[in-house]
């Protein structure tokens, strides 16, 4: 068997809401797209990202239950430059989105910032810190 990573899906408690979030992340996501139960995005390499709504999931599985506490699924953006790293966790913390941690520079190699989605989800935000990587 072959097997090949072609989408992750997100549960959303509110559609709009989670979208505007990703909307600031530069993800393609049209105004339209909130008010529907389900809405897929290609992003860089043909890795498709879909958000389904709770109601689509019990649709299928009438006695699933979002996961208490904190997200269990991590999503890492890669923006231009460390500079941006600080902007875009700034930008996102400023509109009311939880900053779970201030960016740093990590002994990895890159400046680095967590912040949480509107569904608790962890979402890194880095860049390199050498010019060339």
């Amino acid at each position: 068997m072959h097997a090949r990573l072609d989408l992750i899906g997100l549960v959303v408690a509110d559609m709009g809401t989670s979208l505007a979030f990703y909307r600031r992340l530069g993800l393609d996501l049209p105004a339209e797209a909130d008010e529907q139960p389900h809405v897929e995005v290609t992003v860089a390499g043909g890795l498709r990202l879909a958000f389904d709504s709770e109601e689509v999931i019990r649709s299928f599985a009438p006695d699933w239950q979002p996961a208490h506490g904190a997200g269990r699924i991590g999503l890492a953006f890669r923006v231009d430059g460390p500079p941006d790293v600080d902007a875009a966790y700034a930008e996102l913390v400023d509109a009311g989105y939880h900053g779970e941690c201030a960016p740093w520079d990590a002994f990895w190699g890159q400046r680095y910032a967590v912040v949480h989605d509107p569904d608790g989800n962890s979402v890194d935000l880095f860049a390199p810190l050498a010019a060339n990587s």
